[in-house]
């Protein structure tokens, strides 16, 4: 669960911990499991393959495999979730790949990493690398042999500021799981948010590298995508940057994430906005049709920003939290597609405060440095203070529920109580079309 994909603010188990603390442990368990199930069922599977998609990448928080307080001990709970996505999406013809999405120590800065840390602190300790290593060795040995997974994606947007550590961690892990499973392909991201492979030295056996391949001109802070020349040339470019390693080394290329974000019926212009994204993803999709790799969108379903599936305006989850969710828009909490608008006024000020005091020089020591000083501000303060204290103002809309009501909110994310983006899985159907 990211924080823009179901609406809470910060991080899952920030979130997690505050509904707990709201609704007592039997609702919370009650809550989550039905949203779980009803997330993604029978019906998404055939939908998703309806579209002529073939594989679905899985999202997984290492917190339902590995309790931080006993890592020792790897749980059962991720292997029944996982499980069952794996069998419906089997039903369907569709494979799945499994990606750890999250770390202990977190492996990244963002809030995706749902560490709640602004540094990534997995590559400090190899008590961390280890314990990753060990819940990796689990889950392919119980997967081994398994059809319908078409691989393991070992960690999702590594973000090592030495470049190195990531390197090694990747040989120690590829060959750990190779032990127990000498046959699912790895999908190995690059450094720096799947961006970078500048520090890799070396192709390791039966892996596929894979890139994110966001563009700016698809979210809110970018230029609007017109499809001129210069745009076009900007799109190439990128891509080809990230995929110079695999052209090198003759190794296949994967783009595990791209997509533009996109705007509400409540914003100003929102079908040409729209529309205009639409074309960027299309000419995205041209260039990797030139060269014939595999993607997986990011992502299915969401509460309306960003998913092929988007739960009903009208549905009891968006009608509950929408005085929250018109909050955390005003306040621009999520780095996702942040408009900030309404507190530019607020944050300005202080970025020029700091640029005044810190010395250029050192104002883009802190890695990633291509986020400036502006990025790891905004980190820090709204991403993870502010967004963390109001982690308790979104758990406090479920206080008193009853199961029923608890029942109604989780079912708000039901296919049937969902809208789909036709323009967006009009072009990815139209992709797989030619595909076949």
């Amino acid at each position: 669960m990211e924080n823009f994909i179901t609406g809470f603010p910060g991080h899952e188990h920030e979130m997690r911990a505050a509904m707990l603390e709201v609704l007592g442990k039997e609702k919370y368990e009650y809550f989550f499991e039905r949203f779980l199930d009803y997330f993604f069922t029978a019906a998404d599977a055939r939908l998703f393959a309806s579209v002529g998609l073939n594989c679905i990448r899985i999202p997984m928080n290492h917190r339902y495999f590995m309790d931080d307080i006993n890592p020792s001990v790897i749980k059962p709970e991720g292997f029944r979730l996982v499980d069952r996505i794996v069998d419906l999406c089997a039903a369907e013809g569709i494979y799945t790949i499994l990606d750890m999405h999250s770390f202990p120590g977190g492996q990244n800065g963002g809030w995706h990493s749902d560490s709640g840390l602004h540094r990534a602190t997995f590559w400090e300790f190899k008590d961390l690398q280890d314990r990753a290593t060990h819940m990796w060795v689990e889950i392919a040995k119980y997967y081994a042999g398994s059809t319908w997974v078409a691989g393991y994606n070992p960690m999702n947007e590594p973000a090592d500021p030495q470049h190195h550590n990531l390197q090694t961690w990747y040989r120690e892990v590829e060959k750990a799981i190779r032990e127990v499973d000498p046959d699912h392909i790895l999908f190995l991201d690059g450094n720096t948010y799947s961006m970078d492979f500048t520090g890799f030295k070396e192709v390791l056996p039966n892996c596929v590298y894979s890139i994110h391949d966001y563009a700016t001109m698809g979210f809110p802070a970018g230029e609007p995508y017109k499809g001129t020349s210069e745009q076009r040339d900007i799109l190439r470019r990128s891509y080809e940057r990230k995929v110079e390693f695999m052209r090198e080394h003759k190794v296949p290329i994967w783009n595990g994430e791209f997509g533009p974000v996109y705007a509400s019926p409540d914003q100003a212009n929102h079908e040409q906005i729209n529309q205009q994204r639409y074309n960027l993803l299309g000419e995205q999709l041209s260039i990797y049709k030139q060269d014939q790799i595999h993607w997986s969108i990011w992502l299915y379903k969401d509460i309306g920003f960003q998913g092929m599936i988007y739960t009903k305006p009208n549905s009891a989850y968006m009608r509950l939290l929408q005085p929250f969710f018109a909050k955390k828009r005003r306040l621009g909490l999520d780095k996702w597609g942040r408009d900030d608008t309404h507190v530019k006024h607020i944050y300005e000020p202080l970025i020029q405060h700091l640029k005044e005091e810190i010395p250029e020089k050192f104002q883009r020591r802190r890695y990633p440095q291509h986020w400036g000083l502006e990025g790891h501000v905004h980190r820090v303060i709204r991403e993870m203070l502010v967004s963390e204290l109001l982690t308790y103002e979104y758990a406090s809309y479920f206080e008193g529920k009853s199961m029923e009501e608890l029942d109604e909110l989780a079912a708000s994310f039901k296919l049937e109580n969902c809208l789909r983006r036709d323009g967006l899985n009009a072009i990815l159907q139209a992709d797989a079309g030619i595909s076949k």
